[in-house]
């Protein structure tokens, strides 16, 4: 199955945010965008591609342990940016930054001692809002997540993702996200000063 670690923001959390893209997708040429689906929407900490189920025993158990080892921390949606030339729309993150990203180092740990390869990435904290298949000018749609600051929420959880890859044809077809595991953050009395 293929799996992903991630935070999973709230639904009031992630309602304000949905009013922001409600007006992001009435600019012109929002059409030209794949918009991600709301349900679907998070940030993603370490991707670890196909696992087979005989693995996913190992890696939960570690992934346990990380969540235990990284106490709660307060997180907001803020602003945004892309990547690939406007190839990829995002909405960023503010708060406790540092911690978030000891929660990556810590999920992406996770994974290679459980025997998976991962591709290391500079950590850029995003929640994509839309794709694009060609490179694209998003910089209004930028300029209007930059007015965009959601309210703080407790990060208490980390999770453990499936993505379902689209198998229909249709075209527009999005991934589907469903939660496989999670964990409380903290359970353990939050260590947040080392990766492992």
């Amino acid at each position: 199955m293929r799996l992903f670690a991630a935070v999973l923001p709230p639904a009031d959390v992630t309602d304000e945010l949905a009013l922001a893209a409600g007006a992001l997708r009435r600019l012109p040429g929002a059409d030209r965008l794949r918009w991600t689906e709301r349900a679907g929407w998070h940030f993603t900490l370490a991707f670890y591609g196909e696992v087979d189920d005989d693995v996913v025993p190992e890696l939960s158990a570690r992934l346990e342990r990380a969540a235990r080892r990284t106490g709660p921390f307060p997180l907001a949606l803020r602003g945004g940016g892309q990547f690939g030339h406007g190839r990829v729309l995002w909405a960023g993150a503010e708060g406790e930054l540092r911690t978030l990203r000891l929660l990556t180092e810590r999920a992406e740990a996770a994974g290679r001692k459980a025997g998976l390869t991962l591709e290391h990435r500079r950590y850029r904290p995003h929640l994509t809002l839309a794709r694009s298949r060609e490179p694209l000018d998003v910089r209004p749609y930028v300029d209007v997540l930059d007015g965009f600051t959601g309210r703080t929420w407790t990060v208490g959880e980390l999770a453990l993702v499936r993505s379902n890859l689209p198998r229909s044809g249709v075209p527009g077809e999005r991934p589907r996200y469903e939660t496989v595991a999670g964990w409380e953050l903290g359970a353990g009395g939050g260590d947040t000063t080392a990766a492992g």
